[in-house]
């Protein structure tokens, strides 16, 4: 049986997903020895063509070129694993789709006509079907290598499909919210940081986005309970996550 290959891509995105890849550090190397890296080139200059057997993509749909990319990455791989924010939800650059990007580009550049851009950022999943989403601005790094091995098992990923809230009762952390009164998206965002704010009694901005079916209605009033303005409620769903369904409206 011939060794599967693995490919890292990146679209637009900061680059932080592909550096949590790099962040596995002992477990990279037991993985090198799995698969054999076709295209990753935040690690090592040397690549492959496809097909992949398995293809990470960081990164949002952000112009023309981006869209015919994934397109082509879509044909060349077996499996397709859309990782982070950006790639999952459009990142924080899907805050343009809020706003005019003619009028952005006006201010920041002094020659936007040079800029070709869509005037939105949307996910991969909008543009190509996907074999798994991996949440997460980054993604975490154990969830990520239950994705990897278990598509080189051939099996379904064992992902949590449930709340931060349900993270922060597993490390018997004091809810901020009910306690301190502190402003928390958690019982609307999917798991997957380990409640990492929340143990440092901060409240979840929501990195990892929506949870499954989230009750945001019902969250609302809470947030503005705690003191939270109209703007703040906005400011706060708008962020990592802006354009994910149910978040974005």
């Amino acid at each position: 049986m011939d060794t599967p290959t693995l490919a890292v891509f990146k679209l637009a995105s900061c680059d932080g997903c592909q550096l949590t890849v790099l962040d596995c550090e002992d477990e990279l190397l037991a993985l090198a020895g799995r698969v054999r890296i076709a295209h990753f080139l935040e690690a090592t200059s040397a690549v492959e063509p496809g097909p992949y057997d398995v293809t990470l993509v960081e990164g949002s749909i952000t112009t023309a070129a981006d869209a015919e990319r994934i397109r082509q990455l879509r044909a060349e791989s077996k499996v397709l694993v859309a990782i982070g924010a950006c790639a999952t939800a459009g990142g924080i650059q899907a805050l343009r789709n809020f706003g005019d990007v003619a009028e952005f580009a006006s201010v920041v550049y002094a020659r936007p006509d040079y800029i070709e851009t869509l005037a939105t950022s949307t996910a991969v999943a909008d543009h190509v079907p996907v074999d798994f989403e991996l949440r997460g601005c980054p993604i975490d790094k154990h969830q990520l290598l239950e994705v990897l091995t278990a598509f080189l098992a051939g099996r379904k990923p064992d992902l949590p499909d449930t709340s931060v809230c349900t993270e922060c009762k597993r490390r018997g952390l004091t809810c901020v919210m009910v306690a301190d009164g502190t402003p928390c998206l958690g019982p609307v965002t999917h798991a997957g940081c380990g409640a990492l704010c929340p143990a440092y009694r901060r409240g979840c901005f929501g990195c990892f986005g929506p949870m499954t079916k989230p009750n945001v209605a019902a969250l609302i009033p809470r947030l503005r309970a705690a003191g939270m303005s109209d703007g703040d409620v906005d400011r706060v769903f708008h962020t990592f996550n802006a354009a994910s369904a149910g978040w974005s409206s």
